[in-house]
């Protein structure tokens, strides 16, 4: 990759992570309206909606063979660690909720060494250690305040399942990057996603209120937008140049926190942010110049 590309792939990863984190914000006010499996089918169905005829527009052809099952591998995947995540948030705060996932970068890498055959790079590895006590640093001073109590332990638990199978998915969604465009991964995501959730709708779905629809179709909208913008970006660099970023999503949390609930940023927060950014910044530097760009 050029070097003045080689930037890119982590703006675009940037980008995707924080379209992903305001759709987890408006995905959590539709869970706890309607219900997290209500939502999370709804939000598949117009993602559906909104990619497949861009999709069908470029003539594409079916998929076959081994893309077809990254396609549904991810897209089974991605219907139960998305049921799960939208639980857990009805139980967390977004913010921590999003910073206890952190988990999900660092076992990913090792998932990456294992089945992609990545070299883990000391650089990589520190990146990510510097990154996550960032992480550790800033919730330190938000869950400290928490009393335990059933729900919380539902949510912990679901958050910790959503979070294995989310470094899973950056696995597949290399490979997938590597053989498919954006437009047709992120059709075939919301796709067979929808298609998996649709299995438990005689018994699970509600009808939800028209100002809930809204706001999950918003939803689906950031959903699209941030799948084809990390799509994008992982099938132009490796998955450890980019698991730093996964980070940047607590940020994004604390803008819109702020932004939306007026929420203070603490002196945690900022001390985070830096050792957080100090990650990514590793990471970018050391990111291999023979990858070419596509």
């Amino acid at each position: 990759m050029a070097p003045n590309h080689r930037l890119l792939p982590l703006l675009a990863a940037f980008v995707g992570v924080g379209c992903l984190s305001l759709m987890d914000a408006f995905m959590k006010s539709a869970s706890l309206a309607a219900g997290a499996y209500t939502a999370s089918l709804l939000r598949s169905v117009f993602g559906l909606a909104i990619i497949a005829p861009i999709w069908l527009l470029t003539k594409p052809s079916w998929p076959r063979g081994r893309v077809m099952w990254l396609h549904i591998e991810r897209g089974v995947i991605s219907a139960f660690m998305a049921l799960s995540w939208f639980f857990a948030l009805t139980r967390l705060p977004i913010a921590e909720a999003i910073a206890l996932s952190f988990i999900a970068p660092i076992l990913a890498l090792y998932f990456a060494s294992i089945m992609l055959g990545e070299d883990i790079r000391k650089e990589a590895i520190w990146a990510s250690v510097l990154s996550l006590i960032g992480t550790v640093i800033i919730v330190s001073g938000r869950l400290g305040k928490t009393e335990f109590t059933a729900d919380l332990g539902w949510g912990l638990a679901a958050l910790t399942f959503s979070a294995v199978l989310y470094a899973y998915t950056f696995v597949v969604i290399r490979k997938q990057s590597q053989l498919a465009g954006p437009v047709e991964i992120a059709t075939f995501h919301s796709g067979i996603s929808g298609a998996v959730h649709l299995l438990a709708a005689p018994f699970l779905f509600l009808l939800p209120a028209p100002e809930v629809l809204g706001t999950i179709g918003i939803s689906a909208l950031l959903t699209v937008g941030g799948a084809m913008a990390i799509a994008w970006a992982y099938a132009r660099a490796e998955t450890q140049v980019l698991v730093p970023i996964e980070y940047t999503g607590f940020l994004w949390a604390a803008a819109f926190g702020w932004i939306m609930f007026r929420e203070a940023v603490t002196v945690e927060t900022l001390i985070g942010v830096a050792l957080i950014v100090t990650g990514c910044w590793i990471a970018a530097r050391r990111q291999r110049t023979e990858q070419t760009a596509i």
